[in-house]
């Protein structure tokens, strides 16, 4: 069984570590054997494990329940599509229609270039913009909901959520800015160093560095692996730090959070904006990805299906979390693939269509761990932060984590 626990057991923490890194180095030149759509699933799983960590600061470090965080996911990608395609010289035309002034003071200022071709910045100067406005939608998010619990609070970022899909739905008058329910398309891809990571026009998305040459999916894949353990690493550092066990302290009990001296409205403002700045960043990391943005990728759904990775990993257990984000974006895409070919095999004909029973299979799997294994797959250890139940009453000890 894989450790990570650096503070109980170091080495066998280190030598779990390294055996998954090799096995997550190792997987894409495996997986590319049967297709590549079958990296292209994991690139996507990485993308959804990043927004779980993020909604885990939230969710698992501070017990916010937040039902409408894929808002802060729509928010940096549809930056990038404003920001690094064609979309923003539709955004100056119809500013320039409705206003001819102020639409041809800004062609100037910007460049008579802008009028054909938009803007296209390269998507790392993007990122810090976009999880910059996704930390402060987040705090717009959590500023009236300070005093707002469980259902209450869950209502409210639902609707906050819902209202940000239906303003990218609509804000295509007067001013035409996401193009509304068609989406914004021709969205750079991602270089690095230079290096096009869609692959160069007529090379067949394939990347070449020097005389070695990749699939585009497997570039995408180290990126986003890249980025997802540096989210990991931060986020760890967080739960470790002074503010995460204030986030831990409010989650525990709120009440005596503040009459030990935390200040829970900042902290709990803090919680929002960080966790919506990881959403912001896997957002503009999705629409590069994609090429493409549209409303329809934003939808409630959505937002209930990284709730549910944080749930059923371990609410709070990073490891935990990871886990649950990988098996939720992954299963599905799996059944879809695997479904009419076993139905084939096993009776000569599809009985049922894939899509219908990998929705099936799906919502089965979750219903069955979370009977079998309410606290999630990996929960958080004892020691961590969350005692057995009984424990602290019985021992006259306390949870452990003020005193962290």
């Amino acid at each position: 069984m894989l450790n990570f626990d650096v503070q109980k057991n170091p080495k066998q923490a280190y030598i779990s570590m390294a055996l998954l890194a090799a096995a997550l180095l190792v997987f894409p030149f495996f997986a590319a054997q049967f297709g590549n759509s079958w990296v292209r699933i994991a690139d996507l799983a990485l993308l959804y494990i990043m927004l779980a960590v993020g909604l885990n600061i939230v969710v698992g470090f501070a017990g916010l329940l937040d039902l409408g965080y894929i808002a802060f996911y729509a928010v940096g990608a549809y930056m990038t599509g404003l920001l690094a395609s064609p979309q923003f010289a539709t955004v100056l035309e119809s500013l320039i229609n409705m206003n001819p002034a102020v639409g041809e003071a800004l062609a100037s200022v910007l460049g008579e270039d802008i009028r054909t071709n938009g803007i296209h910045l390269s998507v790392w100067v993007i990122i810090p913009m976009a999880a910059a406005l996704a930390g402060f939608f987040g705090a717009v998010l959590g500023a009236p909901t300070l005093k707002l619990r469980g259902d209450y609070l869950a209502i409210v970022t639902l609707g906050f959520g819902e209202i940000i899909r239906i303003f990218m739905n609509n804000l295509n008058d007067p001013v035409n800015i996401t193009n509304g329910p068609q989406g914004i398309n021709l969205i750079d891809p991602i270089r690095v160093f230079g290096v096009n990571l869609a692959g160069e026009q007529g090379s067949r998305a394939t990347v070449f560095i020097g005389s070695f040459s990749m699939p585009s999916v497997n570039a995408y894949y180290f990126l986003f692996l890249a980025l997802t353990i540096a989210t990991v690493f931060v986020t760890s550092r967080l739960q470790h730090s002074r503010l995460g066990r204030a986030w831990v302290a409010i989650r525990e009990d709120e009440i005596a959070a503040k009459a030990m001296g935390i200040n829970t409205r900042n902290v709990k403002l803090l919680a929002f904006s960080m966790g919506a700045t990881f959403g912001g960043v896997a957002g503009a990391m999705f629409a590069s990805f994609q090429g493409f943005v549209s409303p329809e990728s934003f939808s409630l759904t959505e937002s209930i299906a990284v709730l549910a990775m944080v749930v059923l990993g371990g609410i709070g257990h990073i490891p935990g979390v990871v886990l649950g984000g990988a098996l939720l974006a992954a299963l599905p895409e799996i059944l879809r693939h695997v479904v009419e070919p076993l139905q084939m095999k096993l009776f000569g004909k599809v009985l049922i269509e894939s899509e219908v029973l990998r929705q099936l299979l799906y919502g089965l799997a979750m219903v069955v761990i979370m009977l079998t294994r309410p606290a999630g797959l990996w929960p958080s250890p004892k020691h961590e932060d969350r005692p057995a139940d009984g424990d602290a009453d019985s021992k006259g000890q306390s949870t452990g984590v003020m005193a962290a």
